[in-house]
């Protein structure tokens, strides 16, 4: 997929419930992995991918299979932020965000 933004679902397992959880995110498409990124670290999907790193993205009609990390590197985040913000003031705020590494389809 080429850098840049989309619209997609990410589906974490509640880290209460155990359930599946999924919500609609612009999502960042960037050297091969997905990022989600938030003002704050206080959302549901953003704890739950912490607390359970396997996640799954949904792009289309196409379901990946993921790991989930935190993105501590600040570089990286300001990349992230400047791909989903592109030319707005937003994309200078301080954010969190994780990185999906989807596994190769044949891992599926």
């Amino acid at each position: 997929m080429e850098d840049g933004t989309f619209r997609a679902r990410l589906t974490t397992r509640g880290r209460r419930s155990g359930r599946p959880h999924t919500v609609w995110l612009t999502a960042v498409s960037y050297g091969g992995d997905f990022y989600f990124s938030r003002h704050e670290a206080n959302s549901d999907w953003f704890l739950n991918a912490l607390a359970d790193p396997a996640v799954k993205v949904r792009v289309g009609d196409e379901t990946l299979r993921g790991r989930a990390s935190r993105v501590v590197d600040h570089e990286l985040l300001s990349t992230i932020s400047a791909l989903k913000y592109p030319g707005q003031p937003r994309a200078a705020e301080r954010r969190v965000a994780i990185r999906v590494t989807v596994r190769d389809p044949g891992d599926i």
